[in-house]
C-alpha cells in the first residue's frame, strides 16, 4: 500500500435520488436481524433508521419473545418471529428458513442485540455464506464472527462491518489501546486482507475498503450513548439497499449519522440527547445534505 493510495482523496457521493415514479420496491427491501430478551431496542432503532434513511420496506427478524415489542415500536416496520427459548434465547434456525428470509432482499443487517448463544453464531455464519446481496455485520454479529473467524471464509456478498474499538480489538486480536493508537493502519489492513469495508467508529470515524479511506468530521460527544451504533447500522444497510456501492454507502451513512447527531445536539444539547433523537433528526440531516448539492 503506497502513501499515495493511503491518502487518495474521496468525495462523498450525493444522496440517492428518488424518482417521481418510484415505489416501495424501488427504494430497497431491507432485512434487519437481531434482538434478544432485554435487547429489543437495538434492532428497533436499526430498523427505524433504515426507514428514515429512505428504504421502501424494512423487516425486523427477531426472536418471537420480543416480536410484539419490536412491532409496537414503529408500525411501519414489519416483523418476522423466529423460534426461541425464553431462557436461552434464539433457537436453531434452519438453512431453509434463512434462504427464505433473504430471498428478494436488497440488503441485510445482522447483529444489533442478537446475543451470543450458539444458534446466533450459526445464524451469522449461514448469512455470511449464503447471502448474495450486501450484508452489514454489527454488534453481537461482530463478536460472534470474531470467535469463529468468520470473515476469513469465502463470501458471495459485499460486506460492511461497523465495529467500535473494543469489537475491532476482538476481531484483530489486538489490544484496545493498540487499535486506538493505530486506527487507520489497522482498519485499512483488515479491510484489505478480508475484502470488506470497515467503519471503525469513534471520534473521527474511519471508513476504508483497504484502498480508499474516509475520515468523518461530523458528530459530537452526545452520540456516545447506547443505541447510536444501531442507528448507524440502519443507515448503512438502507443506503446499500438503495444500490450505492459498499464503500460509498458506508461513508455517506457515517457522515449523515454524525450530521443527525449535530442536529440533535442543537435541539437537545450533547448532554441531553439520546440515540432515538437521531431518528428524529435524520430528516433534517438529509435536507442539509441535499441542499448542499444544489447548484448555486
Amino acid at each position: 500500500m503506497t502513501e499515495q493510495q493511503i491518502l487518495r482523496p474521496f468525495t462523498l457521493p450525493a444522496v440517492p435520488q428518488r424518482p417521481a415514479d418510484g415505489h416501495k420496491g424501488t427504494f430497497g427491501k431491507i432485512l434487519v436481524i437481531g434482538g434478544s430478551n432485554g435487547m429489543s431496542g437495538a434492532v428497533s432503532l436499526a430498523s427505524v433508521a433504515a426507514l428514515r434513511a429512505g428504504s421502501g420496506l424494512v423487516t425486523a427478524v427477531v426472536p418471537r419473545a420480543i416480536q410484539s415489542i419490536v412491532a409496537s415500536y414503529e408500525p411501519c416496520v414489519m416483523t418476522v418471529g423466529l423460534r426461541d427459548d425464553t431462557e436461552s434465547g434464539l433457537s436453531e434456525v434452519s438453512e431453509e428458513t434463512i434462504l427464505s428470509l433473504i430471498e428478494g432482499r436488497d440488503a441485510i443487517a445482522v447483529g444489533p442485540g442478537l446475543g451470543k448463544v450458539s444458534a446466533a453464531s450459526r445464524l451469522v455464519e449461514s448469512l455470511l455464506r449464503l447471502a448474495k446481496c450486501p450484508l452489514v455485520v454489527d454488534a453481537d454479529g461482530l463478536n460472534l464472527a470474531a470467535e469463529a473467524h468468520l470473515f476469513s471464509r469465502e463470501r458471495q456478498c459485499p460486506c460492511v462491518i461497523t465495529p467500535h474499538a473494543g469489537e475491532f480489538a476482538r476481531l484483530t486480536r489486538r489490544s484496545i489501546a493498540d487499535v486506538e493508537k493505530h486506527r487507520e493502519e489497522i482498519a485499512q489492513e483488515f479491510a484489505e486482507s478480508h475484502s470488506l469495508v470497515v467503519a471503525l467508529k469513534g471520534p473521527g470515524t474511519i471508513v476504508t475498503d483497504g484502498i480508499r479511506m474516509f475520515r468523518n468530521t461530523t458528530g459530537n460527544s452526545g452520540m456516545g450513548t447506547g443505541g447510536s451504533g444501531d442507528v448507524l447500522t440502519g443507515i448503512v444497510v438502507s443506503l446499500l439497499g438503495q444500490q450505492l456501492p459498499a464503500f460509498e454507502a458506508t461513508a455517506l451513512a457515517v457522515h449523515a449519522h454524525g450530521l443527525a447527531g449535530d442536529v440533535a445536539a442543537e435541539q437537545f444539547t450533547e448532554r441531553g440527547m439520546i440515540a432515538s433523537d437521531l431518528l428524529k433528526c435524520l430528516p433534517e440531516a438529509w435536507r442539509r445534505l441535499e441542499k448542499a448539492r444544489l447548484p448555486a
